[in-house]
């Protein structure tokens, strides 16, 4: 998962363009404030077979989605190699009048491959009923539930000055012990030990630490310390109950693993390497996940099909293509083929049965029999990060490899391939609500051809709201949603991205969220679906087999009147250092605005970034994308901005803001961009990048001043690099996407239609339902509403403030009238013949 850049995407700046001019009655549109409306299913007309695996899951190691997160594991740095110098997340305990210390340390690791590292607690004085101990603080807590029963482990030796006892206690960050249990000797060679703790009749908490204590001078080591609460199916090194009953609800058909950018890693010693995560524990060293924390592996291959067969999903498994995130490939031919082999391998442990190699290593680890295979993905967004110039390569040894030995696979590549014809192609969205909502016939046959590859939408999601999604981000989703199931002849499979946040810690880069807008949210103790997580459990548990035409018509359609362009100004870059000075804001001979360093930056709002300033010039010096920074009026109309820029380093230039309203809507002038290849004009609407000037081939020089000026008026804007017009483009306004969008289907089995209805606008909407075809309609018809207001958001204190209701209709015909409310996402289910 990388987040794509919007003014990279010119494929789809012409499609945005054509959409947005879609007639009302096309099927699945109408109007934008839609009072009443008149919607058709054609019942008699049934078209396309909706893929069973349509609905699934994707997950990838980002905001603490395994460790932390789904994997049951509570101790934190379990190996003691999250850090090189200190035992991060473990301290040392005592009490009053105790001494001792704790160090890591590496002389005498229980081995050397995997477990190279041990604390070392050194007990120097303790007196009568006194401790020396080491505490665990867990992710962000250990969580005490009553009447339950852990399971720890940890590997532990003793210097010949010690044999023991060691206490292991659940207890409250206070001492108060929770649940107990003694290893009563331990020797002075590796050894692993076991114990059962049972907590009592207390209440739920997750303000507690797990700790090991001596109460006798001496020297322990300890090493691969683990505490498990309950499993799902009572698996052990499995997964917790309450986050697999939430994944359940989502009667998943299949699950794309091990991610994301969690394949590739940030380079080949971090990439996804399957070889190392199975075994026994004591085998599996870990490495650093490309969110900057450590992984330790305990989710690894045989855990995520163990996941599938508990959920009845297929595996839909990616592998690693010989690409890493900082830019590193392997060449193709003989570097890339034990790669090739490396993949052949995975699949062998997946699908081989005893009497191979790696079917036998898959036995021996516990899971006899085979697991189903259909997909397997050839890397990750290789379109990304230079990727793309080796993929077709990549993709071909790949695939011809997977092809000869395994011909019934379908091979999925991460982007378009012309020498090998991919069974499917991977496509990933991140976008705005109204994005999503233009972006429903993206898929349609007017849009998109059928001669191609069959799409797997792996990674999409409307990111509003934080850190998981709120009611117009489900609006979004679902409108989108409506878009995959009508154009089921196309799209085989679908997942959202991210699955998971960890909402114990928001802090920026350091706590538990990396990436904001995730699916399910949870703390140590609780989980909860958001918003959108509903909507996905009512398209998924409402699918039906076959799709059924449906059109909308609108009788009630308000006059549009787009506003006139206005706003602040600003400055930014996309994953370059550049400053800025000298800005100045004229109308005609009045002074708007004009910049004045020396006294600081107070009256800039930046969005991202490091911005500071530094010899009189405003300086972002983060490399990364989309640091932006804006100052002004918002009201703002006709003005001309001048300021000087100077790139220190990176990979493209500068970024000049106009007519900044907020973060999705501004216009901006892209010097030296697109990898320092062209400048041009963009308009940002709701998020949705245009461009509207021509590409011009200006490149931006490393440490040079520039003079920059752009000239704004009404709609209009002209553009001068050191008084050369470079761009001009005009800023025409968007439509704004309908109101109404619609999907329909008929549950082969049962008879039963299913429409999908939701509405995004702010008024409710009374339909005139007409079921075309359709005979002996039962009255009672069950119905399913989720609806709220745009920003309203689930979380672990109130997790269904936003949550479907379920109802029954008694006044269900060939043809009735139905009161759809504001902002919702209705399923309708109705009985016929």
């Amino acid at each position: 998962m990388i987040r794509r850049r919007l003014s990279h995407q010119l494929e789809l700046a012409s499609l945005f363009a054509v959409l947005l001019t879609i007639s009302i009655v096309l099927c699945s549109s109408a109007a934008r404030a839609a009072n009443d409306a008149e919607i058709t299913v054609k019942v008699d007309q049934p078209g396309a077979k909706i893929s069973p695996s349509l609905y699934g899951l994707m997950t990838e190691e980002i905001n603490y989605s395994y460790d932390g997160g789904l994997y049951a594991e509570l101790i934190h740095n379990r190996a003691f190699k999250d850090d090189d110098s200190k035992p991060l997340h473990w301290s040392l305990v005592k009490s009053d009048g105790a001494e001792g210390k704790i160090d890591l340390d590496s002389a005498d690791p229980v081995n050397t491959t995997a477990l190279t590292k041990s604390l070392r607690l050194d007990v120097s004085k303790v007196g009568d009923g006194g401790r020396v101990g080491v505490a665990n603080e867990g992710y962000w807590g250990i969580p005490v539930k009553p009447n339950t029963t852990y399971h720890a482990s940890f590997y532990a030796k003793g210097k010949d000055d010690f044999k023991g006892p060691l206490t292991v206690d659940i207890e409250s960050n206070n001492s108060t012990v929770n649940a107990s249990a003694t290893v009563p000797q331990i020797t002075s060679d590796w050894k692993q030990y076991d114990v059962t703790l049972k907590t009592g009749d207390g209440p739920e908490s997750s303000k507690n630490r797990f700790v090991i204590s001596a109460a006798a001078p001496g020297t322990v080591w300890f090493s691969l310390v683990s505490l498990f609460p309950p499993t799902f199916n009572d698996r052990p090194n499995g997964n917790r109950i309450d986050i697999m009953n939430l994944l359940k609800e989502m009667h998943p058909a299949f699950l794309r693993f091990p991610g994301g950018n969690y394949v590739e890693g940030n380079d080949f010693a971090n990439r996804y390497n399957w070889k190392i995560t199975v075994g026994p524990l004591d085998q599996r060293p870990g490495h650093l996940s490309p969110w900057n924390y450590r992984s330790s592996d305990g989710m690894g291959l045989l855990e995520f099909l163990n996941w599938c067969e508990d959920l009845h999903m297929q595996p839909v498994m990616a592998v690693f293509a010989g690409f890493c995130l900082r830019g590193t490939y392997v060449a193709t031919g003989d570097q890339l083929k034990p790669f090739v082999q490396d993949a052949l391998d995975e699949i062998e442990y997946v699908t081989g049965d005893a009497s191979t190699t790696w079917g036998a290593k898959r036995a021996a680890d516990g899971h006899p029999q085979p697991f189903m295979l259909n997909y397997v993905e050839i890397g990750n967004e290789d379109n990304l990060g230079g990727g793309a110039k080796t993929y077709e390569e990549r993709f071909a040894a790949f695939y011809d490899a997977i092809k000869a030995k395994y011909p019934q696979l379908q091979i999925i590549a991460t982007m378009p391939v012309h020498d090998r014809k991919a069974d499917v192609l991977d496509d990933h969205y991140y976008r705005s609500a109204k994005q999503m909502e233009h972006m429903t016939h993206l898929y349609d046959p007017d849009h998109h051809p059928r001669n191609g590859p069959k799409i797997f939408v792996g990674e999409w999601a409307t990111r509003e709201g934080s850190p998981t999604p709120n009611m117009n981000a489900a609006l979004g989703d679902s409108a989108w949603m409506t878009g995959l199931e009508r154009n089921a002849d196309l799209v085989l499979i679908a997942s959202y991205a991210p699955l998971f946040v960890n909402v114990s810690d928001l802090t920026p880069r350091t706590g538990s969220m990396q990436w904001a807008t995730d699916l399910i949210g949870y703390n140590a103790l609780s989980s909860y679906g958001s918003p959108s997580y509903y909507a996905q459990v009512m398209f998924s548990q409402n699918r039906g087999d076959t799709v059924l035409p449906v059109e909308i018509a609108a009788t009630a359609q308000p006059d549009y009147a787009p506003p006139e362009p206005h706003g602040r100004i600003g400055v930014a870059t996309w994953n370059t250092d550049s400053e800025y000075k000298n800005i100045k804001v004229t109308d005609g001979d009045k002074v708007l605005y004009q910049s004045d360093f020396s006294k600081g930056a107070d009256d800039w709002r930046p969005a991202r970034g490091t911005w500071n300033v530094d010899d009189g010039a405003y300086h972002q010096s983060a490399i990364s994308e989309n640091c932006r920074s804006v100052a002004g009026d918002r009201d703002w109309t006709d003005y001309t901005l001048t300021l000087q820029a100077r790139k220190n380093s990176g990979r493209e230039g500068f970024l000049i803001l106009v007519h900044a309203t907020d973060g999705n809507n501004y216009v901006w002038w892209n010097i030296g961009g697109w990898n320092n290849k062209s400048t041009a004009l963009e308009a940002i609407e709701d998020g949705v990048s245009t461009d509207i000037s021509p590409h011009a081939p200006v490149t931006v020089d490393q440490d040079r001043w520039y003079d920059i000026r752009m000239e704004v008026k009404g709609r209009n804007i002209k553009c001068y690099l050191d008084d050369k017009l470079v761009s001009e483009g005009t800023q025409t306004p968007a439509t704004p996407p309908p109101a109404l969008f619609a999907t329909a289907s008929r549950d082969d089995a049962s008879g039963e239609v299913i429409l999908k209805m939701v509405n995004v606008s702010a008024e409710p909407c009374s339909a005139k339902l007409n079921f075309q075809g359709a005979k002996n309609v039962a009255p009672q018809a069950q119905l399913i509403t989720l609806s709220g207001e745009p920003g309203d958001v689930n979380s672990v204190e109130n997790p269904t403030k936003v949550a479907p209701q379920k109802s029954t209709l008694d006044n269900a015909a060939a043809s009735f009238t139905h009161d759809f409310p504001a902002h919702s996402v209705s399923v309708l289910r109705l009985k016929t013949q």
